[in-house]
């Protein structure tokens, strides 16, 4: 059966049909088997017995007897052999005589010349010759009456017949039982199938609702018939899928509220935040003609006023991930050109960021998205990790076609092994006595977000000589 659990369940229950099946017929088989033997063996040997007594009953005996009287009663009674015909021998005494040429039998054992000696009645032994025949052989001792009490004469016969007819006959019997079974076998086949077909049935509709469930139609139900454990499982699962269903309706709407409050909010601030970053503009540059601490608190309202700008334009950008509004603009991009004028932008074209640019790389992409997953990549290796950073850019053939791998890493202590499954989750901090950082949170959720836009992978480690080390895999030739 270990050998069967593999292959699928059909098989397994035709095969544990068929062998219960087998089982049922070889046990069947081997009850009547030994019912008839006992049943065969015991008529023939009760038929010997009781033929051999009738005869020695009514034997003339003219005691005592002589060697010539011996052979005439062992012949006599060998001619009267019942059920089958038996070979008689007669022992009186030190006489000796047989219906055959051999004056003993080896049929004849000890064992029973001892159990005739000690009771006056008769006994009996099934003996297996040396040629393999079984043989079975009777023993009657010779008796009068005495008062109402047997008393020996001292002559004692043996009969032993063969009972190579009942073995063929018994044996014909097994081998009918054997040609009885294939047939019974195959044909227990049928209602293997079928059995298995009504298992089945259910298992198959269940396994077809759950893949479409997989896919997302939450509505799927399955037909429930009859009122078996099979149609309970049924009904179990229609209704638990009618409360998932309900459940991800539920957060569903919930996740929708969410997505339209965050963008209502973003929307309803970019006017307001314009006028305040207009204002604080104006105000920076009067700082300087102010006492201190009004230029202080001049500059730190200007400060948190960026913050808060970069934040909801942050928002706006997770809003149109969210709602599936973001598109590529693709075009023909110099990788090494790209990565150049992103750094002078940041003014990081310094000592701070080392470069490795190979030359000829071109790939198609969007320019302002890409531009905006480098900056992050980097800037959040500064501010986090530490000077230099490494930036090193390299393609690399595939069979689904030529990918670009970019790797950032920092020389920082790198990324504690309880932080890296959440990098990536928008609002993590890695600090959270930092809750007030410049950061938003929000970075490298939108990197990730840009790099799968563009059919790619974004993965973060730390190196093997310390420092966190960001990959970013994807296709030089981006489908819009």
């Amino acid at each position: 059966m270990r050998r069967i659990a593999p292959l699928g369940l059909r098989t397994r229950l035709i095969a544990a049909f068929l062998l219960v099946a087998a089982i049922s017929a070889v046990t069947t088989a081997t009850l009547t088997y030994q019912q008839a033997r006992t049943a065969v063996l015991k008529q023939s040997q009760d038929t010997a017995v009781s033929t051999l007594r009738d005869q020695v009953e009514t034997l003339p005996l003219d005691l005592p007897l002589d060697q010539a009287q011996l052979q005439r009663v062992v012949n006599d009674l060998g001619k009267k052999g019942k059920p089958n015909p038996w070979n008689v021998f007669g022992e009186y005494g030190n006489l000796r005589a047989s219906s055959t040429s051999a004056p003993t039998s080896t049929v004849v054992t000890e064992e029973l010349r001892r159990k005739v000696a000690a009771h006056p009645h008769a006994a009996f032994q099934r003996v297996t010759g040396a040629n393999g025949t079984p043989y079975l052989a009777v023993g009657m001792p010779a008796v009068f009456l005495h008062n109402e009490a047997r008393e020996p004469t001292g002559l004692v016969l043996f009969a032993t017949m063969s009972l190579s007819t009942e073995g063929n006959t018994v044996d014909a019997m097994v081998e009918a039982a054997k040609r009885g079974a294939v047939p019974g076998l195959a044909i227990a086949i049928v209602p293997a199938l079928l059995a298995a077909r009504s298992v089945l049935r259910p298992v198959r509709d269940m396994r077809r609702a759950a893949q479409s469930m997989g896919r997302g139609r939450l509505d799927t139900r399955i037909e429930v018939r009859g009122s078996d454990e099979l149609a309970g499982l049924a009904r179990t699962f229609n209704e638990t899928a009618g409360a998932l269903e309900q459940s991800v309706s539920e957060l569903r709407d919930a996740e929708v509220r969410a997505r339209r409050f965050a963008s209502d909010v973003s929307h309803e601030l970019r006017t307001p935040l314009a006028g305040m970053l207009a204002v604080t503009e104006v105000l920076d540059e009067e700082a300087e003609r102010l006492d201190p601490d009004t230029a202080a608190a001049l500059r730190l309202v200007s400060a948190e006023t960026g913050k808060l700008a970069v934040l909801v334009e942050d928002l706006m950008e997770i809003s149109r991930f969210d709602a599936r509004a973001a598109e590529l603009n693709l075009d023909d991009v110099d990788i090494a050109e790209a990565v150049r004028k992103t750094l002078e932008r940041r003014h990081w074209d310094d000592e701070r960021v080392l470069t490795d640019l190979p030359s000829q790389v071109r790939a198609r992409l969007d320019p302002r998205r890409f531009d905006v997953v480098l900056a992050n990549l980097v800037g959040n290796a500064l501010r986090h990790g530490g000077a230099p950073v490494r930036v090193a850019v390299r393609t690399q053939p595939r069979p689904d076609g030529p990918r670009l791998l970019i790797e950032v890493a920092d020389s920082g202590p790198g990324i504690a092994p309880e932080v890296l499954p959440h990098i990536f989750d928008r609002f993590f901090k890695a600090d959270a006595a930092r809750t007030r950082s410049a950061g938003s949170g929000l970075g490298l959720a939108i990197t990730l977000e840009n790099v799968r836009l563009h059919g790619g992978t974004l993965h973060a480690a730390n190196g093997a000589a310390g420092g966190a080390v960001f990959t970013l895999d994807m296709p030089l030739e981006a489908d819009a």
